[in-house]
């Protein structure tokens, strides 16, 4: 898939007011400080289209991004970042939960995964819990330049071992790389086999 145009389109604190024109919409999630805003714009080639921050937690609502015109990709709020309040973390999950479970909801999750990071026990949960409630999703694990390839083919290996144990097919999963650009080209060409076979 080439990209073209990659626009910013609307920010949300509610998931009721989030476009619902019938364009898909592909969503990124993860564990905050996972490198989520660096994976969407190295996805997209604009260096500054999804805010990027040394401070975990900087995302606080849902951001939609018009890409070519015809898809949106969603940037959504992190999990698991501890030091919010609770009252903090209790408003994001509700957040998050009500776009991702919306009848409308997004056409495909993409779950980030540190790579360099053996399976963590808020990751596999989560995945658990969208697994439970039917929404589809796939896995991405990041920063696979930051790894030793050991480390990181265990580490990837670890986390699909994890999920077999309650799993019977796993669902597709992306290796990538915001520095190198690796996966860009998987994961563009798994959203247009989408895309396309939506199309009448």
């Amino acid at each position: 898939m080439n990209i073209v145009s990659a626009e910013f389109v609307v920010s949300n604190s509610r998931a009721d007011r989030c476009p619902q024109d019938g364009r898909p919409e592909y969503a990124f999630i993860g564990r905050s400080n996972v490198g989520k805003s660096s994976l969407i714009n190295m996805l997209t080639a604009r260096r500054g289209l999804a805010m990027t921050s040394s401070t975990p937690g900087k995302t606080m609502l849902i951001n939609h991004f018009c890409i070519n015109g015809e898809w949106y990709l969603v940037d959504l709020p992190g999990y698991g970042y501890a030091r919010r309040s609770k009252e903090e973390v209790a408003k994001l999950g509700r957040l998050i939960s009500h776009y991702v479970l919306r009848p409308t909801g997004p056409t495909c999750l993409f779950v980030l995964i540190d790579s360099r990071l053996s399976p963590q026990p808020v990751d596999l949960d989560f995945i658990h819990q969208l697994g439970a409630e039917g929404v589809p999703f796939a896995i991405v694990f990041t920063k696979a330049d930051k790894a030793k390839v050991g480390e990181l083919n265990r580490n990837v290996s670890a986390f699909l071992t994890a999920l077999r144990a309650e799993w019977e097919t796993l669902p597709p999963h992306f290796v990538t790389s915001s520095k190198t650009r690796q996966g860009r080209e998987e994961l563009l060409d798994y959203i247009d086999s989408i895309n396309r076979s939506l199309k009448p």
